[in-house]
């Protein structure tokens, strides 16, 4: 059959994930090394799966009843065949997040016998050497990691090193508990049977770089933003009313894909839930997808089918839709992905959301918008709205909760739809009311450690601790340079050097030493460079080098309270229990934690919103 294949310049196949995978080897070409997708991109792929699953399996099924449910269309995969050698020109992002995901399955599925064995759609094994399927020479050491459930330090490393482990930590939080009992084996049997991408293999460069080029025109793709666009024109019956209204679908759909090639699509998914979904599919096994899950994959099928719950009737309704309600909304969320990256000091909190990687922020801040208001108002609503994110993210970090997408869709859903088309005063009695209602506040911080899952996190909360003494002593803000945005990089730091024989008078075990060094109150956020050069140090020699940095660090010292007006001022004015240590201590990680609580409290205060 191989050679068979190669007396043709194109061979295009589909297959199941199992046939494209086991027993593989691929290597990435030069100009495509990073993996990049976000958050969104896994937990979308992790809802359509197992949705899609869930709606044919049942309890009490067999699993050779696996055989006919429905298959999956996953996309298409392009390879470039040399010699022997099989690269991937395009499709590498997908099949990277296959991987990881079968990753988790396996490691779900080690105490499970009757679970398919698939350690050969993972890595292949030749000579007694062991390759992943995607074979990366700087990912391998991450991957495998990963592959033995071990934690991975990503500090330095590149960006598709970071993501890896980041998206894996997407994956095992947004796999839903309903595949992950006794429906695992009948998953992992669908997944890698009727799952299919169609795999298109070109036997020349050339013949693969043409291809891929045609495949990425996005004038040549009937997307489903063009299958939306195609049906809403069709039913504008005044022909000057229909040129005027694709003249705006062209122009807001191009402002949108320069910021990024997914944009528009993602805008009318974010518009079209924040303004008309009603139900999102029930965290229960058997549950089918509803508004808010159907917009996500098939926003064009799901406006033709709700035609009349959106008032699109024949003729000016249909004009309006697009010249009015889209154009008002399209602006609006790129204004609010223009705030994301920085560039809009009115929205700064979006930002912050932003920074934290929550894409659910952004069917919020369009939800209570009306094509009515003006700028100010589009501007104080978002407001409210993403300083409601940012103290709900903090809050759930600050107790050890995920903020992943799959976990708080549910209840960010729950209040888009409460807020939707709220005026300025409702809008802010509503989110601080839900605030009220939350369980998670700022309490003591005493099993809040840091981790490799929760690194990230934790440098920007730190980030946003540090920058709000900063503040309130009359310094400008120096967020964006904490959290590395700028030209130098900055990390998590220990108060306590790793050495555990350093503290014994306090800890019998290096496993309590580890865990009390973890703990929020003994970090700070530092240069790299002060890490690098300070890191094995004792506390008691680091000290005098603190009085160089920040003014969190600073305030360990004795003279940052001599010759600080400004940070002086702010101490006794706050009434924070700011203090100095010439020694710290297991007591001491207690004191600076409540302090690190309180200065909190007045970062993530509710009342904020109302004022």
């Amino acid at each position: 059959m191989e050679q068979g294949q190669q007396s043709y310049a194109i061979h295009g196949v589909a297959q199941t994930v199992g046939e494209v995978l086991k027993g593989a080897h691929f290597e990435i070409d030069y100009y495509q090394r990073e993996y990049k997708w976000e958050s969104k991109q896994i937990s979308e792929l992790v809802a359509d799966l197992t949705l899609r699953f869930l709606e044919a399996y049942e309890p009490g099924h067999e699993r050779k009843q696996v055989a006919g449910y429905p298959y999956y269309f996953l996309g298409s995969t392009l390879i470039s065949r040399r010699s022997s050698t099989r690269y991937i020109v395009d499709g590498q992002q997908r099949l990277t997040s296959l991987t990881l995901l079968l990753m988790h399955l396996r490691r779900l599925a080690q105490t499970d016998s009757s679970a398919p064995k698939i350690d050969d759609l993972i890595y292949s094994e030749k000579y007694g050497q062991k390759s992943f399927n995607l074979d990366i020479p700087d990912r391998a050491k991450c991957m495998a990691a990963l592959f033995e459930g071990e934690d991975y330090p990503t500090e330095g490393e590149p960006e598709s090193v970071s993501n890896l482990v980041a998206r894996f930590g997407d994956i095992v939080d947004a796999l839903p508990d309903d595949v992950t009992g006794e429906a695992l084996p009948f998953f992992m049997d669908w997944l890698t049977d009727n799952v299919q991408l169609v795999v298109i293999t070109a036997f020349s460069d050339d013949d693969a770089y043409g291809i891929f080029e045609t495949m990425n025109d996005r004038g040549l793709k009937l997307a489903p933003t063009d299958m939306l666009k195609g049906y809403l024109l069709a039913n504008i019956s005044d022909e000057a009313g229909r040129n005027e209204a694709n003249v705006t679908w062209r122009a807001t759909m191009r402002r949108l894909a320069d910021i990024a090639q997914d944009a528009p699509a993602d805008f009318l998914k974010t518009w079209l839930r924040s303004q008309y979904a009603e139900k999102i599919r029930e965290r229960k096994r058997g549950a089918r997808p509803e508004d808010w899950d159907r917009i996500g994959t098939e926003f064009h099928r799901w406006t033709r089918e709700n035609a009349k719950t959106l008032g699109l009737t024949l003729g000016k309704p249909f004009q309006d839709f697009i010249d009015v309600d889209a154009a008002f909304y399209a602006a609006a969320y790129q204004r609010a992905l223009d705030a994301a990256r920085g560039e809009d000091p009115e929205l700064v909190y979006v930002a912050y959301n932003a920074d934290r990687e929550f894409t659910l922020q952004y069917q919020l801040l369009l939800a209570p918008l009306t094509p009515n208001d003006d700028r100010a108002t589009v501007a104080r609503k978002m407001d409210l709205v993403a300083r409601f994110v940012d103290i709900v993210l903090a809050r759930r970090i600050w107790n050890n909760k995920s903020i992943a997408y799959s976990t708080l869709q549910y209840s960010m859903f729950v209040t888009m739809r409460a807020i939707r088309r709220l005026e300025v005063p409702e809008l802010g009695q509503e989110l601080c009311r839900r605030l009220k209602d939350m369980e998670e506040t700022f309490g003591p911080v005493h099993q809040l450690r840091l981790h490799q899952q929760n690194r990230f996190q934790i440098h920007r909360t730190l980030a946003r601790l540090t920058d709000y003494v900063h503040l309130q002593s009359g310094d400008q803000s120096r967020y964006r340079e904490f959290i590395s945005q700028g030209g130098t990089k900055y990390e998590v730091e220990h108060v306590w050097a790793d050495h555990w024989d350093q503290h014994t008078d306090e800890f019998q075990h290096a496993y309590d030493f580890a865990q009390e060094r973890n703990l929020l109150g003994g970090l700070l956020v530092l240069p790299k460079s002060f890490n690098a050069s300070y890191n094995d140090l004792t506390y008691e020699q680091k000290l005098p080098h603190y009085l160089t940095q920040n003014l969190l660090a600073r305030s360990l010292h004795p003279q940052a309270y001599d010759h600080n007006p400004g940070f002086v001022h702010f101490v006794k004015s706050s009434g924070l229990p700011f203090k100095p240590y010439d020694q710290f201590t297991s007591k001491s990680f207690a004191e600076r934690g409540d302090l690190y609580r309180q200065i909190a409290e007045r970062v993530w205060n509710p009342e904020d919103i109302l004022q």
